[in-house]
């Protein structure tokens, strides 16, 4: 049994603090992004002197204890928390990454997906030689293939030269954090896919993926990092230059799941914005039942807009064991096969009798949903309806999100009630696009909705856009 959930690529956090404790703040940080990568975690430090990075497979808590934290000391850091979506699940992958430009060292950390990689590896040369050439590439994922191009400049060019002449190359999503010595920097792609916040210390400056991050560590939200924004932080204080227009094109996604629900994303409460999408689903696909229950945890504030809404009472029907990972999350199809039944378990005497509505966030494959809903009526409840606080996921996502193809989704294929059968539900009801956007209260034009409808804002590899029949023209 796989699981059936999207994947997020990865969380990032930067830190610039002169006297903190910086590797720990990192951790913390890193800790609070854990949903968003389970497979690997690093932290680079700078002492001012020479950046120290240590990174591992698992989670933040496995790769890093006490003796390690203080081991990294210094007055900057960066780290990151990683789920592959381009490249394998291996040591070599994990970030940041760390390469050499002139006399010093560069680390760097990656939210995002590239789409134009063919055209980046083309501008790795070899001294004048106009050979295209991966040799400063020991890893295969996008935060190597932009760490060796800018490696690839002139050492009497400045980092931030540097950067405000790559950064404009770059296509797709990305959030940016890296650092040299000295110094700490920041980017957002222009179409602010993914989330990328500011945050202040009494000492110092944070970013983060998300601010509960920030929230977290102690720092105060300053403002989100802008599309098309590099930012740079060092002794002399913080510096911003736009590297490109503007067009944002923030992830919908992000507040349906992908986010924390104590995250601010667009000044719009993560938390609050699931339960009035809850609210909607209630209104467009009422159901008559005995009890809401969600998919925990993140079908709960969704599951509790709708019994608010519906006024069927909310129950806790599932049990989650907290200490088992995103199932999602695990690259492993045997890992994701165990996954669901080692995560949640049935509370028999709750829903025992009961017709029940399963408030559950997304469905992509079918298959956590069909092992959900055997498990609900083996427990003893008669009625099953599937509510999904997305609409049907029916095209692949390439901006770091990991379902790569039509193939991996079951929506493409089936109407809805055929995938009510194929689930097992007695009925299913997706909440509708422009009800997500309208819960959401940001205009349609400035969020990414392609996986519902497959208008990608961002060119994809042509390649993926000739299998999908996608015109580009106009993007």
């Amino acid at each position: 049994m796989t699981d059936d959930y999207p994947h997020e690529e990865c969380g990032v956090f930067g830190v610039y603090a002169p006297g903190e404790a910086v590797s720990k703040l990192t951790y913390f940080g890193l800790f609070a992004l854990q949903h968003r990568g389970q497979e690997s975690a690093g932290i680079a430090v700078s002492n001012g002197k020479r950046i120290m990075v240590f990174k591992d497979m698992g989670l933040v808590s496995q790769v890093f204890d006490e003796a390690t934290l203080s081991s990294l000391t210094g007055h900057l850091a960066i780290g990151h928390d990683r789920y592959s979506t381009a490249g394998d699940s291996v040591w070599r992958n994990a970030q940041p990454t760390f390469c050499q430009i002139g006399s010093g060292g560069l680390a760097l950390a990656h939210n995002g997906n590239l789409t134009n990689t063919d055209e980046l590896e083309a501008l790795l040369v070899v001294d004048r030689d106009e050979v295209p050439h991966k040799d400063r590439m020991d890893s295969s994922n996008d935060t190597a293939l932009i760490s060796a191009l800018m490696s690839s400049y002139p050492v009497d060019l400045s980092i931030e030269e540097i950067a405000l002449d790559v950064l404009p190359k770059l296509a797709g999503a990305f959030c940016l954090v890296f650092m040299t010595e000295t110094a700490l920097y920041a980017a957002r792609d222009r179409n602010g896919v993914r989330p990328l916040v500011l945050g202040r210390l009494e000492n110092g400056w944070v970013v983060a993926s998300e601010t509960a991050a920030l929230d977290i560590i102690g720092a105060t939200f300053v403002r989100e990092i802008e599309p098309g924004e590099f930012i740079a932080i060092d002794s002399a204080g913080l510096r911003s230059r736009n590297f490109a227009q503007p067009d944002r094109k923030g992830c919908l996604f992000e507040y349906v799941y992908l986010a924390r629900p104590d995250t601010k994303i667009a000044d719009r409460p993560v938390h609050a914005t699931r339960v009035r999408i809850g609210r909607r689903l209630a209104s467009e696909f009422p159901a008559d039942a005995d009890m809401v229950i969600p998919v925990p945890e993140s079908g709960t504030p969704a599951a509790l807009g709708y019994a608010s809404e519906s006024g069927i009472p909310f129950g806790l029907g599932l049990v989650k064991n907290s200490y088992v990972g995103r199932t999602f999350i695990q690259p492993s199809q045997t890992i994701r096969q165990l996954g669901i039944r080692l995560k949640l378990n049935p509370l028999r005497e709750v829903i025992a009798g009961k017709r029940l509505v399963v408030v559950d966030d997304s469905i992509v494959r079918g298959n956590t949903q069909r092992a959900l809903i055997r498990m609900l009526r083996e427990a003893g409840a008669t009625e099953v309806h599937v509510r999904i606080s997305s609409p049907p996921v029916e095209w692949p996502c390439f901006y770091g999100i990991d379902f790569a193809t039509r193939a991996e989704l079951i929506a493409p294929g089936l109407s809805v009630d055929e995938i009510a059968k194929a689930i097992g539900a007695d009925s299913l009801g997706y909440v509708s696009l422009s009800g997500l956007h309208d819960a959401v209260g940001l205009d349609a034009s400035r969020l990414c909705s392609a996986c519902f409808d497959g208008r990608y804002p961002i060119h994809i590899p042509r390649e993926a856009a000739a299998t999908l029949g996608i015109d580009q023209e106009d993007v």
